[in-house]
């Protein structure tokens, strides 16, 4: 017969910190499967959550041998926002804002568009927001016209150039230079965007 486990994960981080690495492994692999689920189900790539995996583990050994994990009872709520955090760390560090294609479709702001959107996602949205119309205010002013005519007020070309008085391809060319100097304002100011 299967012998049932019952040992607590409080009473495994103890056992772990009075020297039983057992007790961690028994740890990781009550939770590896949870853990593991919930970081793949951000980031839709094997190889990025088992680095996520990995190095959400490194980081609660540090913290258990620093003897900064104070949570008794609350391990694996502990471990998850871990796991969220650096999540959220990996798109910020690898999803940054995509080049100006020349193609029209200036998909640097289709996070800004996004309706499904969970709440790690939301929250990350709300600071790009928010950085966002902070670098238009650097623009240019014909340049920050038409941004927002066509990113905030969805306005076409078309209506850019008649409300503009200035041909489409004018009305083109200051978008396109829009985008160009605000991923400079990027670069100076060392800003990274996180694109979904």
């Amino acid at each position: 017969m299967k012998k049932i486990e019952t040992t607590t994960d409080a009473t495994l981080v103890r056992q772990y910190l009075d020297g039983s690495e057992d007790a961690l492994s028994k740890l990781i692999n009550r939770h590896q499967q949870r853990i593991y689920n919930f970081i793949f189900s951000k980031v839709f790539d094997r190889d990025i959550t088992e680095d996520i995996f990995q190095d959400t583990f490194i980081k609660v050994i540090r913290t258990l041998k620093r003897g900064k994990y104070n949570e008794e009872g609350k391990f694996l709520p502990w471990v998850m926002r871990i796991a969220h955090n650096l999540v959220i760390d990996h798109f910020r560090k690898n999803n940054r804002m995509p080049k100006f294609d020349n193609s029209g479709d200036f998909n640097i702001f289709s996070v800004l568009h996004d309706e499904d959107l969970n709440a790690e996602k939301l929250m990350v949205k709300d600071q790009i927001e928010s950085d966002v119309r902070e670098l238009i205010k650097e623009l240019p002013e014909d340049q920050k016209e038409v941004l927002v005519m066509r990113i905030y007020k969805d306005m076409s070309f078309k209506e850019i150039a008649e409300r503009t008085d200035v041909s489409i391809n004018t009305a083109l060319g200051r978008m396109r230079y829009a985008l160009i100097n605000l991923r400079k304002v990027i670069d100076k100011h060392n800003i990274v965007l996180t694109k979904y």
